[in-house]
């Protein structure tokens, strides 16, 4: 790793940790409406993400069981007997 590299990740990591403690300060010393308002945007962000997972979730289950189908059902019993045939046409 160079030096310009690692400089680089130690500079991120100092912003990250600043820009956290800034957060935690503005935070601490906001009224409660605001800090409300704040838990009510977090909720809402958590709320969105859990739809979005929940949603890829059911992507990824129904294009498994599609391929899982496709797998398991006539096109492999076909494709069974194509090779059974290619091997008995090689064996003699």
């Amino acid at each position: 790793m160079t030096i310009r590299k690692q400089n680089t990740g130690i500079a991120a990591a100092v912003l990250g940790l600043a820009g956290g403690l800034f957060a935690w300060w503005k935070y601490k010393n906001a009224s409660e409406e605001e800090k409300a308002k704040i838990k009510g945007k977090i909720n809402d962000l958590g709320s969105k993400l859990k739809e979005t997972y929940t949603d890829a979730e059911i992507k990824v289950k129904e294009a498994y069981d599609e391929v899982e189908h496709k797998i398991t059902g006539n096109d492999t019993k076909k494709f069974k007997k194509d090779v059974e045939r290619e091997v008995e046409k090689i064996a003699n």
